[in-house]
């Protein structure tokens, strides 16, 4: 049917599908808020009291393991704090990482704070919940002691905590090195083998999540990722032979990786549908952890393992190695700005054989759409003769039809990828291009870009070919870069930054290709005046 399709219906095509991609996804998948009620702590298997750091005793407790809402408040003090260059972090009376706070400014949210990266409602990293319930009551209860209160980590400093919390007929010990980067080493040690869950946490609740996926996430197997988006987890869902769990949002994540391959881990939702991981603890149970940003270095010289809980969703086999190569270029010019123009020089270097095969199409199709329009009005009472004689024409003149719109929807792919990547990488916080543009994972805070986007966007479609029959099509077509320009209002400026030099080349291939075909044009025209002349002589 495409073949009835005039260049510009196959352009608003391809720009439709770009708009599932691009738009639609956030109005099928919109992101979820954050859960307002800080007072309710949704966990499946893991109560939360209030503890004094003086008393061994604190307020009393229902525990109930068959329900996911029996949840407690509570309210825990500080035991042991880390501080370190980029982070400070607090262990509670609890023995749970109760506090992560980024200290680099690039990271704070638009209101300005430092970004917190523990959340404050649901179970907290490092949180142990025991199968036997009159010890979990007493777990609730009893406060940690600690063998230091206060460490300062050098730029590649270490140092280690050990925690103990003492039970009737079972003593708890948490030996944890930490480390500058953000990484700790972790061994869970009880005086008698008791079952019990140690939970990951709750991914942080920092910033405004734009069409990007949050929420849980397991590596396992054979490099099997499994995705449990936030307000979409159904049941429970167990795993063994796994490399790690993350619980994520768009830049941050806490992460467990590096114990047993036989360590059960299991993922069930709370009562809000949002993923709960926690893993099956031993006597001796030993691990690793991270928790910060999702910076593609930090990750890969901590344990390479870790890159894989950088996700781009849909098209991460795509998106992966875009990622590396933009990552590539940032090592060679030294700034993301400059870097983004490079990956998109490059992609359209890579993509050129297609973009140029549509273009070429298209101004084939145009030229002979008035014969078209003949072959259409002659045979318009038989529509098989119609298209036959129609591909007929196409085929003499070498025009395809799918030839102005395949190109464009296998392009989409790459694009979204790089959609996904811009939007998800966490080195574009806090990083400069321009004097206005400051920060290129946030809007334009003056729209200059997106302007500029949206006027390169209007030329590109003046001088694309055009043969609209329907004024109303036409009407819309004119429109778009309108529509695309306030939509763009609100985008990071590194994705807009993107899209701009993309049509800005988009632009210079177009005009070439209508350099070319006017000059074929006149070549055939003096050709023609040519073959009148002679035949009047």
């Amino acid at each position: 049917m495409l073949e009835k399709f005039t260049p510009n219906q196959r352009l608003l095509v391809a720009v439709a599908l770009s708009f599932v991609f691009f738009i639609g996804y956030t109005t099928i998948f919109p992101p979820q808020a954050p859960n307002s009620d800080n007072n309710i702590t949704e966990v499946s298997a893991a109560q939360e009291v209030a503890v004094k750091p003086t008393a061994t005793t604190a307020v009393s407790m229902e525990a109930k393991t068959s329900s996911i809402s029996d949840i407690k408040t509570v309210t825990t003090d500080t035991l042991t704090t880390i501080s370190a260059k980029e982070f400070t972090l607090k262990i509670d009376t609890l023995g749970r990482v109760g506090s992560v706070i980024l200290s680099n400014a690039k990271h704070n949210g638009k209101d300005g704070k430092l970004s917190e990266l523990i959340a404050s409602s649901g179970a907290k990293p490092l949180q142990i919940r025991f199968a036997d319930e009159a010890l979990n009551v007493a777990a609730s209860k009893t406060p940690y002691t600690t063998n230091i209160s206060n460490i300062t980590l050098g730029e590649n400093g270490k140092s280690t905590v050990v925690l103990s919390q003492n039970l009737p007929e079972l003593t708890v010990t948490k030996t944890i090195t930490f480390y500058a980067d953000g990484h700790y080493d972790a061994k869970i040690s009880l005086s008698k083998e008791k079952r019990y869950s140690l939970y990951l946490g709750q991914h942080p609740e920092i910033i405004e999540q734009m069409m990007t996926v949050v929420g849980g996430m397991v590596y396992s197997g054979d490099n099997l990722t499994t995705i449990f988006e936030d307000g979409d987890v159904e049941g429970r869902s167990i795993f063994s032979d796994v490399h790690l769990v993350s619980a994520f949002d768009q830049y941050y994540a806490t992460l467990f990786y590096g114990f047993d391959k036989a360590t059960q881990v299991t993922v069930e939702r709370d009562m809000n549908s949002n993923p709960v991981t926690y893993l099956e603890g031993g006597q001796n149970f030993t691990f690793n952890g991270y928790i910060g940003p999702k910076e593609y270095k930090t990750l890969e010289s901590i344990n390479p393992v870790l890159v894989n809980a950088i996700e781009f969703g849909w098209f991460t086999f795509v998106a992966t190695p875009i990622f590396k190569v933009l990552m590539w270029l940032h090592g060679l010019l030294g700034n993301w700005g400059w870097a983004i123009i490079g990956l998109t020089i490059l992609i359209r270097i890579f993509l050129y054989p297609l973009t140029h095969k549509g273009m070429v199409s298209m101004q084939k199709i145009k030229d002979i759409a008035p014969r078209i329009k003949e072959v259409q009005e002659k045979y318009k009472g038989d529509p098989a003769r119609m298209n036959a004689a129609v591909m007929e024409m196409y085929k003499k003149h070498g025009a395809n039809p799918l030839g102005g719109c395949l190109p464009l929807i296998l392009q989409i792919p790459v694009f979204f990828a790089i959609y996904r990547v811009l939007l998800n990488a966490v080195e574009l916080q806090g990083a400069p291009w321009l004097l206005w543009v400051t920060d290129l994972s946030r809007m334009d805070p003056y729209y200059i870009l997106p302007i500029l986007m949206g006027a390169t966007m209007y030329y590109q479609q003046k001088i694309t070919p055009s043969n609209f029959t329907d004024p109303l099509q036409e009407k819309i077509f004119k429109f778009l870069p309108v529509i695309f320009t306030f939509f763009f209002f609100t985008f990071p400026a590194g994705l807009v930054l993107y899209w701009f030099v993309n049509n800005l080349f988009s632009i210079a291939q177009q005009y070439l290709v209508n350099k070319q075909f006017e000059a074929a044009r006149a070549v055939r025209h003096e050709a023609h005046l040519a073959e009148k002349h002679h035949e009047k002589d």
